[in-house]
C-alpha cells in the first residue's frame, strides 16, 4: 500500500467521523435552545462529505482503494466520539464544544498527513482541506456556548 494510500484511508475515515459528528451535532442543536446552530453543523457536515468524496475520487484515479476501513487510531477516536457523545448531553455548549474537540483531532490527522511523504497533487489537496478545517475550528470556537 502506497502512502498516499494509507493517509487517504485514514484522512477519509476522519472525514466520515467527522460528518457523522456533524449531522449528529445538528440534530441535537435542532432541538435545542440553539436551533440556530444546527445550519452550521449541517453545513460542515456537507463539506466534510465533499472532502472525503474529493479523496476518493483522487484514490480512484491512482488505483487505490480508500473508501475501506482506516486505520485503528481512526476506530478509537470513534469510540472516543461516542463515549463524549453520551456526556456532552444535549446542551448547546456541550454540542459546540465536541464539534471543537472534533476538529481539533481533524487537524492532528492533517498535520500528520502533511508530515508523511505523499505525492505533491494529493499535498495541494491535503493543504487545502486542512486549512478550510482550521478555519471551521475557529468559527466553532467563536460560536455563542448559551
Amino acid at each position: 500500500m502506497s502512502t498516499d494510500e494509507k493517509v487517504a484511508k485514514d484522512l477519509v475515515e476522519t472525514l466520515k467521523d467527522g460528518r457523522n459528528g456533524f449531522l449528529a451535532a445538528a440534530e441535537k442543536l435542532r432541538d435545542s435552545d440553539r436551533p440556530d446552530l444546527a445550519d452550521t453543523m449541517q453545513q460542515y457536515a456537507d463539506q466534510r462529505a465533499t472532502f472525503a468524496r474529493e479523496i476518493v475520487e483522487m484514490g480512484h484515479e491512482y488505483g487505490d482503494e480508500v473508501d475501506e476501513s482506516g486505520s485503528f487510531a481512526a476506530r478509537l477516536h470513534r469510540g472516543w466520539l461516542s463515549m463524549k457523545d453520551a456526556i456532552s448531553g444535549d446542551d448547546a455548549g456541550g454540542v459546540v464544544d465536541a464539534a471543537v474537540s472534533g476538529e481539533e483531532h481533524a487537524e492532528n490527522e492533517y498535520r500528520k498527513a502533511l508530515d508523511a511523504d505523499i505525492s505533491e497533487g494529493f499535498r495541494t489537496v491535503v493543504a487545502r482541506q486542512h486549512e478550510e478545517i482550521a478555519q471551521a475550528k475557529s468559527t466553532l470556537k467563536s460560536l455563542p456556548r448559551s
